[in-house]
């Protein structure tokens, strides 16, 4: 038998891989945005001027297209109907920044037809805050005072905030296939260009499955330390 709390524990080996993976995404959605931030788009338009179109076609004139602060802080609000593009985006005649606009536009395209894993992830939000946070702070309590109760109560918690994770890939998979059908259809970018803007949008999916990963093998391990201080309960 093995406490986790209390000194060398061998399920980190199961979080390892996600881990690796998640080092990788990130290296490679950073290197892959600036390498097509350099390369502007042959119609000089920004990502803000593409977004807007997009949502024009679409009909949307009351979802807001705002600048806000950050590097790829870009953002579809669908209780705000607010798509918010980062400095890196906004102002950019990118190729990068045409695709990432695209992209959220994409989101406000999902909310508008009732996509519904947009919906749950929308609806999954508190829950999986409250579950991020609070169950491995449960389990932990659970650990500390051999509660099998709480230990069940913080991987049921964890299990919410994995959930989002899970339903996030469709939504943002989705959102992405939606971006390139209409930059190539309308005619926003050329043939080179598309394959620029699949490249960043591939690169930043990549991040969510990552997260995904990551999420999936925090929850096996708490239930491989579940298991193995399943009979120390007092309750």
């Amino acid at each position: 038998m093995f406490y986790p709390m209390f000194g060398f524990d061998p399920t980190y080996i199961i979080v390892i891989p996600a881990l690796i993976l998640t080092l990788w995404a990130q290296w490679r959605v950073n290197r892959t945005f600036n390498e097509w931030a350099q390369k502007g788009s042959s119609r000089g338009i920004t990502g803000a001027q593409v977004a807007r179109m997009i949502l024009n076609d679409a009909n949307l004139h009351d979802v807001t297209v705002q600048r806000v602060h950050g590097h790829l802080s870009d953002h579809y609000d669908p209780r705000g109907r607010v798509l918010r593009l980062s400095d890196s985006t906004h102002d950019s005649t990118s190729i990068a920044a045409i695709g990432v606009a695209a992209h959220e536009a994409g989101h406000a395209l999902q909310h508008d037809v009732g996509y519904i894993p947009l919906n749950m992830r929308t609806y999954f939000v508190p829950l999986a805050n409250i579950g991020s946070m609070g169950g491995p702070i449960l389990f932990m309590i659970g650990l500390f005072f051999r509660s099998g109760f709480m230990l069940d109560l913080g991987i049921l918690l964890f299990g919410l905030a994995v959930m989002f994770y899970l339903i996030t890939l469709p939504v943002e998979f989705n959102a992405s296939n939606r971006a390139l059908a209409i930059l190539q259809g309308n005619g926003y970018l050329n043939g080179q260009e598309m394959k620029g803007a699949r490249a960043v949008l591939w690169a930043a999916a990549m991040t969510y499955v990552a997260s995904a990963a990551m999420a999936v093998s925090q929850l096996l391990r708490l239930l491989l330390i579940r298991g193995a201080v399943g009979g120390n309960r007092d309750d």
